[in-house]
């Protein structure tokens, strides 16, 4: 394993493209440190971001590992950048000469996307944990595991996005094409929900059916955390918006979710198993 991960990591460290996305990735989800500065008077009103709870314990775990998650894309370039280099360089077929099996070489790309998903949960563990013992008002031991397990949903979530585009980067070969299948099959799933809902079948039972979605179910995992802050609760409920949204992890969606991990995983190994490299 230990062998394998190396081969990976080197053949990523040593192209300058991916080192660099890899560098820009973590320096990004850095940038969520950054928002306790925004602050600005207008005359009386005084705004400070930090101060309306954003890094409050438990909150900030719901709050940075939503947001952290739209800088996953760059991770994604990296994934599908990985394996059209190594069909264009031809490594593949000479990793096959030095010895290695078709199945290590998918299991040392499976064990990359693994080891990038930790790495990023790792990272945002790590600066959720500083900003909230820094700026949370609540700094009790419970209070700050409480809902930790969004760092749980959070790493099936990118496991299994990570895994969408392995095996889109093994069926495709180029790195253009892949991503550009990546996005059309995004856009495909929400245009295929909303003729479903507002079509053919009535809402609920085309919400039930497209949770199966694979980038759906994804998504759902974790929702978004700021109708959940009590300043907007209290607003909406001052207009008659009050909301019975529930913000726990989606642990039926994170199923959905390593089912279909589990079904690139293996159809990126069948693919690669029946073509001639």
């Amino acid at each position: 394993m230990k062998r394998l991960l190396s081969i990976e990591f080197q053949k990523i460290w040593l192209n300058n493209p991916s080192r660099i996305l890899t560098i820009t990735y973590f320096a990004l989800l850095s940038l969520i440190a950054l928002i306790t500065a925004i602050k600005f008077d207008i005359g009386d009103f005084h705004f400070n971001i930090a101060e309306i709870g954003i890094f409050n314990f438990p909150y900030i775990w719901h709050f940075n590992t939503y947001f952290a998650d739209y800088f996953k894309f760059f991770l994604a370039i990296v994934i599908v950048s990985m394996m059209a280099n190594e069909y264009s360089y031809g490594t593949l077929k000479q990793n096959l000469i030095d010895g290695l099996s078709k199945k290590e070489l998918v299991k040392s790309k499976v064990l990359t996307v693994f080891a990038m998903a930790a790495a990023s949960t790792v990272f945002v563990f790590l600066l959720s944990l500083i900003l909230g013992l820094i700026h949370s008002s609540f700094t009790e031991f419970r209070t700050i595991i409480t809902d930790i397990d969004y760092l749980l949903g959070y790493f099936i979530k990118l496991s299994a996005f990570f895994s969408l585009c392995l095996f889109v980067g093994i069926l495709v070969k180029r790195s253009a094409f892949a991503l550009g299948f990546l996005i059309i099959l995004y856009i495909a799933t929400a245009i295929l929900h909303a003729i479903l809902r507002f079509k053919v079948l009535d809402t609920e039972i085309a919400d039930a059916i497209m949770q199966f979605a694979p980038t759906n179910a994804i998504s759902d995992i974790i929702v978004e955390p700021i109708s959940r802050l009590s300043a907007v609760q209290q607003m909406g409920a001052q207009v008659g918006l009050e909301s019975d949204k529930k913000f726990d992890v989606n642990y039926k969606a994170a199923a959905i979710s390593l089912c279909w991990t589990a079904v690139f995983i293996i159809g990126s190994y069948r693919v690669l198993k029946r073509r001639d490299l």
